[in-house]
């Protein structure tokens, strides 16, 4: 059985897409984006604050679904630039401590010329 997730309080999906999506004991996050979930306005920064907020707005979906980030097995993190990589893996490891989930990070072309991180995540929760 699945279950679409949209708590309360997070950002507003801008696209055709759910927020997540529960199927047996895991979470799928659609990619979240540097957004402030208070005013529903992207955040323009540096990679480091761009990637803290990207996470903790993951973290916002995940507690509507009874989850957190302890509970993340697999990230996907996409950069604009791949220079980026060093300063937002200090935002992630800051972020997620000694817990260290599966990861992918590949550089891309982003739709939003200013987006600098986009990052997905999986979760188990059963």
């Amino acid at each position: 059985m699945l279950e679409r997730i949209y708590p309360p309080g997070v950002v507003a999906p801008r696209g055709p897409y759910t927020p997540a999506i529960k199927a047996g004991g895991f979470i799928y996050v659609s990619g979240q984006v540097p957004i402030d979930p208070q005013t529903n306005q992207f955040i323009e920064s540096d990679i480091r604050t761009e990637t803290l907020r990207t996470l903790e707005n993951i973290e916002m979906v995940l507690k509507g679904a009874e989850a957190s980030r302890t509970d993340i097995v697999k990230c996907s993190v996409f950069l604009k630039d791949g220079k980026d990589f060093a300063a937002m893996n200090e935002a992630y490891t800051q972020f997620f401590g000694d817990h260290k989930p599966a990861r992918t990070t590949v550089e891309v072309k982003f739709a939003s010329p200013n987006m600098l991180v986009e990052i997905d995540a999986v979760a188990y929760k059963p």
